[in-house]
């Protein structure tokens, strides 16, 4: 784009942003910033992208700062606008792509922090592979009201316990104004700290980065360090999947399950490991879950948030105890131009005088926070949340709801009762359109006191912030003529832990009669954005991408 007599109208318009005669042959570096104010998540990140601009600068390269965009989960939760949420995963990855191979740059710095934003920013690394950092903007601080934690997750399951008169109005208002203090993605171990940790673990991210609190002044020592990193991956030719491989992608897994991540990530390690030719599938997440004990005691199920995990050592901790058991792979290559073995080598295990991380001797559990379930009703796979689950087992009669809002509406009318299966379809990539997350139904389940008494599935997925006896991604879809299309109220569905088993009452013959006139519902959506991921998306089980 710089050099040569054919390149001098680009040099020409260049210049008109502050470009001078010495900049033309810098590397240009992008600097990808998810900043908006429309969200707590993001709404600092533009600082962070001007601190990483003036290192950039100091380090010798020519920054060229962009924003991409952001869709906030707990703003859009619950409503229509919750279908545009998976779909911006996409459209910010095709962002990014598109302003790098516009402006042919040489290497993207990018700053992400809410469920999406960290996904779609590092996926088009990997499309592009470059050399790449991923900067996480920090998770909230814990809100405090009448004396304990509080968190956006405590303002949804409120909704529940006021709509059954559980607690007052007072308590709801008392609660909506502590629960988000500042800036910062959701403090507990939802999406976007899951996510932002398994970037660390896979390499993309500096050791240690994805716990550090969004207000910490440490955050802008971070953005510095990410810089020299990034001008010595420049420098030694490092690019996104000589760090993304397969070995990479077993380690992503491998944390996450032991700080008890979200389902979602599920989603976004098929997406990702698809955009670095990775090979991925989604019943090989199992093996994980049986030989992970998950070690973090952290919201939703546990205790803690992420300042706590910070407090005791971060995901470095947690990855030096799964090194030392022979757990992750050493080896690997990460973004610091080191290997993780190598990154770990000063971090001491010290477990005293805290309980926010658990021996493998004493875990939270014995196994991992998901597993992958299959069966006549997920004959491509569905994903159970494990973490905080006591009953391993549950078979109830089906309560059939076609969208979440109808479902929502039972639960806080007191329909749903103790050993029924709620049944939310058509939420999925393609009938939504969008796979909106669940979150408002299963914190009314809880926030009603049937956390455990009532399983809920669906061919949408969850929030990090859901937890009980849930079922998501069911593959294939209803919208795709799926079995869960199939199902009326009273059908008998099994969820099985211990047989990783997603089943009804029903045989092989009688699903096919029931199917046998259906045809896809008509999603409300004819063109734009979501009428056209509906058409492109790929099956949940192979991570909802469009590419």
């Amino acid at each position: 784009m710089t050099g040569g007599l054919e390149r001098m109208p680009n040099r020409a318009m260049l210049r008109a942003i502050g470009f001078g005669d010495g900049d033309f042959a810098k590397p240009l570096v992008g600097i990808a910033s998810a900043g908006a104010e429309l969200s707590p998540c993001n709404i600092h990140h533009d600082e962070l992208a001007g601190v990483a601009k003036a290192a950039l600068g100091r380090a010798g390269a020519k920054p060229m700062k962009f924003n991409t965009f952001v869709v906030t989960d707990g703003e859009a939760m619950g409503h229509e606008g919750m279908k545009a949420s998976l779909v911006s995963r996409e459209t910010i990855a095709d962002v990014i792509e598109l302003v790098v191979r516009g402006h042919q740059l040489d290497a993207i710095l990018g700053i992400g922090g809410c469920d999406k934003t960290i996904p779609g920013t590092v996926m088009p690394m990997a499309r592009l592979d470059i050399p790449s950092i991923f900067c996480y903007g920090g998770s909230i601080k814990a809100g405090i009201y009448r004396g304990r934690p509080v968190d956006i997750v405590s303002a949804f399951e409120a909704v529940g316990a006021r709509s059954r008169g559980l607690i007052g109005d007072e308590e709801v208002t008392g609660i909506e104004r502590c629960a988000c203090p500042g800036p910062g993605a959701c403090g507990g171990m939802y999406t976007a700290n899951t996510m932002a940790a398994a970037m660390e673990a896979i390499g993309m991210s500096l050791p240690g980065s994805s716990t550090i609190p969004a207000v910490d002044p440490a955050k802008a020592a971070h953005m510095e360090a990410s810089v020299g990193a990034l001008a010595r991956m420049i420098e030694g030719g490092i690019t996104a999947r000589m760090i993304m491989t397969r070995k990479a992608f077993e380690n992503a897994i491998r944390t996450v399950m032991a700080l008890g991540g979200s389902t979602n990530a599920v989603l976004h390690l098929l997406a990702l490991a698809r955009e670095a030719e990775v090979p991925l599938s989604l019943e090989e997440f199992n093996a994980f879950h049986d030989s992970t004990p998950t070690l973090a005691d952290m919201k939703p199920a546990g205790r803690y948030v992420m300042e706590d995990l910070h407090r005791v050592g971060g995901v470095p901790l947690v990855m030096r105890m799964l090194l030392d058991r022979g757990l992750l792979h050493g080896d690997c290559l990460t973004c610091t131009g080191r290997t993780v073995a190598e990154n770990l080598e000063g971090v001491a295990v010290d477990l005293e005088g805290q309980d926010v991380v658990r021996p493998f001797d004493d875990p939270v559990k014995k196994t991992g926070p998901f597993a992958v379930l299959f069966g006549n009703l997920s004959p491509e796979g569905s994903v159970l949340k494990t973490c905080g689950l006591d009953v391993v087992e549950h078979t109830g009669p089906a309560r059939v709801f076609e969208r979440e809002q109808d479902a929502l509406a039972a639960i806080m009318d007191g329909r749903v009762v103790s050993g029924d299966v709620v049944v939310i379809r058509y939420e999925g990539p393609k009938g939504g359109p969008g796979m909106r997350e669940m979150l408002s139904p299963t914190a009314a389940i809880a926030g009603a006191g049937l956390a455990g008494k009532v399983a809920l599935i669906t061919d949408g997925r969850f929030s990090g912030g859901s937890h009980g006896m849930i079922v998501g991604h069911v593959s294939p879809e209803a919208q795709a003529g799926g079995p869960i299309a199939a199902l009326v109220d009273g059908d008998l569905v099994t969820v099985s832990l211990e047989r990783k088993e997603l089943s009804v009452d029903l045989t092989a013959a009688e699903i096919a009669s029931r199917l046998s006139g259906w045809k896809p519902r008509d999603t409300g959506y004819a063109r734009g954005a979501l009428a056209k991921f509906a058409r492109l998306c790929s099956s949940a089980s192979e991570g909802a991408v469009t590419s």
